[in-house]
């Protein structure tokens, strides 16, 4: 491609600190309601005396509580505070304004109520323990701000101890919106999704959810970058995650750090906060993609970045291409609360990568491979291809 490519510069959002902490003056959230309350007969349905024949009929016949509560409808959203943003471990507390603002997404995008469950404890049996007590309360799980490799044994034994949707959006969401935008930037370029040589750097929670997805979606060279370099079956050191990866990616047995993985690379994905020098994009394929995840700073500036690629995407909202999860995890849980799915499957978040990418396909070019997270198309989208995609044995029964 010619050098001579430019991307539109970044579309500058001035906030003050006093406006930013105003809008968070008394938190992000309330509670409304969904029926009226202004007379004595009011009062009777809503509450006391009639109250009481529901708590009745619940009590006789469990599964009422799917629709005469908001369980069915209602999401806890997670975080004991070890892996907030870019912060680090700021604790529960700290953690709080950002579970709102989660929470706050959800009901405006995929139309969910939410409530932040802020949890003082990193002992994982006491975070499965606290939630189980819970479940009477909720609908459904959404994992937030968890540090790696903890975040991995909390997801896979919360989705065993309880029978609801259960997804850590820091490895999913991302997951689901980095294939959605790989689609549409294989397209672009003209590349089968399958042939791609795929470099992802970061090696935690976001970066091996990608690779697992990338994987599942057909493509079967992945390379795996953390701090120690190329991620490969014979490095020592390797427990968990990682070396389960590590026999599944670099089919090339690659050795080395970036620029050895890059080396005739189709595509890089950053999701690490390590800077990729300039000099290892040269040595990428023709038409590369690049997607510079990491926030606030890009591993490489898009300005820099599109001298040797044909498309490139960030995580903020100032350049195209923005890859951000608020695309895929509203759908996703109101798919699955929907179909009354007991759990959020491969499948599902293969189906909702798709639809994303779907939506952005009629108007595809290099500087929109994604819908904007402000689309209203895209969560109801999401949420019906998620439901389309939920197997009988993954889901309430009908009625229930």
């Amino acid at each position: 491609m010619s050098h001579e490519s430019t991307i539109p510069a970044p579309v500058s959002i001035a906030l003050t600190e006093e406006e930013i902490f105003t809008a968070h003056e008394g938190g992000k959230l309330s509670v409304g309601t969904s029926v009226p309350l202004n007379t004595l007969r009011d009062l009777s349905i809503a509450y006391t005396p009639g109250v009481a024949q529901v708590s009745r009929a619940i009590h006789q016949d469990p599964a009422l509580v799917r629709s005469h509560t908001w369980t069915s409808r209602l999401v806890a959203v997670v975080s004991d505070g070890t892996a907030v943003l870019g912060l680090g471990d700021i604790g529960p507390r700290a953690s709080l304004p950002v579970m709102e603002g989660k929470s706050a997404l959800f009901k405006t995008f995929g139309g969910l109520d939410s409530i932040p469950l802020v949890l003082d404890t990193t002992d994982v049996d006491e975070i499965i323990e606290t939630l189980v007590r819970l479940r009477s309360s909720f609908g459904a799980v959404n994992l937030e701000d968890i540090s790696a490799p903890r975040c991995f044994e909390l997801e896979e034994r919360l989705i065993e101890a309880l029978d609801c949707p259960v997804m850590h959006d820091d490895q999913h969401g991302t997951a689901v919106v980095v294939l959605a935008a790989l689609l549409g930037a294989a397209r672009v370029t003209g590349k089968e999704l399958a042939s791609l040589r795929v470099v992802i750097s970061g090696a935690g929670a976001a970066g091996i959810a990608c690779a697992q997805m990338l994987l599942a979606s057909g493509i079967g060279n992945v390379v795996l970058l953390d701090s120690r370099g190329i991620v490969h079956a014979g490095r020592a050191g390797l427990s968990g995650k990682k070396a389960e990866l590590a026999a599944r990616t670099n089919p090339e047995g690659r050795r080395g750090g970036p620029a050895e993985a890059l080396a005739g690379a189709d595509v890089f994905i950053g999701v690490s906060s390590a800077k990729l020098p300039q000099e290892t994009l040269r040595a990428m394929a023709d038409d590369a993609i690049v997607f510079a995840l990491s926030n606030p700073d890009p591993e490489v500036l898009p300005e820099v970045a599109r001298a040797y690629a044909s498309v490139v995407a960030t995580g903020r909202s100032d350049y195209p291409n923005q890859i951000n999860n608020v695309l895929a995890f509203p759908g996703i849980f109101r798919g699955a609360l929907d179909a009354g799915a007991t759990r959020i499957t491969q499948a599902m978040k293969l189906a909702a990568a798709g639809a994303i990418a779907a939506l952005a396909a009629e108007d595809l070019s290099a500087d929109y491979i994604v819908p904007s997270p402000l689309d209203p198309r895209v969560a109801p989208a999401v949420a019906a291809a998620v439901a389309a995609a939920v197997v009988p044995d993954t889901a309430v029964p009908a009625g229930a």
